[in-house]
């Protein structure tokens, strides 16, 4: 059965698809930028985009030190994310983030945003064959685990039982970025988290899913999606963002302090 999504008819949303894999300074800073651009009141904009080589992203609110105790994880890079959560192996996935202005119909309230962006995901995966599905129930006995796809929460969107999809919200002054992992295939610094194809047997064209995951996600907050890019102010803002960040970890190297970025 078709969910039901609420819908705008203007403005239109902006679709961002990055064309090639980036790090994670630029993949965070980007994210930081956009969510800075709808709190002055700049488009809703959905972004999809990928990782160059694995590497670690902290929830706002975990210690850096963590990442360090684990030894598979070691020599990777690190980052902390704006938004709260566990840590997440970025590797063989595909990454949104859709970022709200205040005024827009989906901002105000957490739930539902993560209800409808993940139901749309979902129905996206069933069309082409996955068999998907929110996961409907959580355990706060997991909600401790330093990796994200250990922690069970209702929201997410699981395969055979295994977590596939997990997001993560921050909010500035009413306006709202969320972001989230939709994980491919498992990676071997976290083999014990299957991705879609994993779950499933079989693969699909990664270009086809993202096409279609792109239109699908920028039509839950507009009948009128625009396909574009960043603006010129915003990747100038994402670059000085990405060099705060390595002028810091620059520091702590110097100084001695293990600090992610």
């Amino acid at each position: 059965m078709s969910k039901s999504f609420p819908k705008l008819s203007d403005p239109a949303c902006r679709i961002i698809v990055d064309s090639a894999p980036a790090s994670g300074l630029w993949n965070m800073a980007v994210d930081e930028a956009l969510l800075e651009s709808v709190v002055a009141e700049g488009p809703a904009t959905v972004r999809w985009y990928r990782w160059e080589r694995a590497t670690v992203s902290l929830g706002y609110f975990q210690a850096e030190e963590a990442a360090h105790r684990e030894p598979r994880l070691a020599g990777l890079p690190v980052v902390r994310r704006l938004s709260g959560g566990g840590a997440i192996v970025h590797h063989h996935e595909l990454t949104y983030s859709c970022t709200l202005p205040a005024w827009h119909v989906l901002a105000a309230d957490a739930r539902q945003l993560y209800t409808v962006v993940h139901d749309r995901i979902v129905e996206v995966l069933t069309e082409i064959g996955f068999k998907a599905a929110r996961r409907g129930t959580s355990d706060p006995d997991r909600g401790n685990e330093f990796l994200c796809f250990g922690r069970k929460d209702d929201f997410d969107v699981v395969m055979q039982g295994h977590k596939v999809l997990g997001s993560a919200q921050r909010r500035r002054k009413g306006a709202v970025l969320q972001h989230g992992s939709l994980v491919l295939r498992r990676s071997e610094w976290a083999p014990e988290y299957p991705g879609v194809f994993d779950c499933a047997g079989y693969s699909v064209s990664e270009t086809e899913l993202l096409e279609r995951l792109s239109r699908a996600l920028g039509g839950v907050f507009s009948n009128r999606q625009d396909f574009g890019l960043l603006a010129l102010d915003e990747r100038d803002r994402a670059a000085s963002i990405a060099q705060g960040h390595a002028d810091r970890q620059l520091r702590n190297i110097e100084l001695g302090v293990r600090d992610s970025v």
